[in-house]
């Protein structure tokens, strides 16, 4: 019985780590989506000019910040 009761916890604990994983996957997607229409919102201000060059490297350098910590696995639609 105690076996039974030992792979019981441990099948839970794998799958409380890999929904955990799933949720972390989605809020960095999701974090790396906001800051891609960011981008695309300075590019579109600064062609239009009414935005600034400046907007817009600083919202580049948000999303090449959020690849280099994350991965550009948000960037595939993964």
């Amino acid at each position: 019985m105690a076996g039974f009761l030992d792979r019981a916890k441990e099948q839970a604990q794998r799958g409380l780590t890999q929904g955990k994983q799933k949720i972390d996957e989605v809020q960095e997607k999701r974090a790396g989506d906001a800051l891609l229409k960011k981008l695309g919102a300075a590019y579109y201000a600064e062609r239009r000019g009414s935005g600034s060059p400046e907007a817009t490297a600083q919202a580049l350098q948000a999303v090449e910040a959020h690849v280099a910590a994350n991965g550009d696995g948000f960037l595939h639609g993964t």
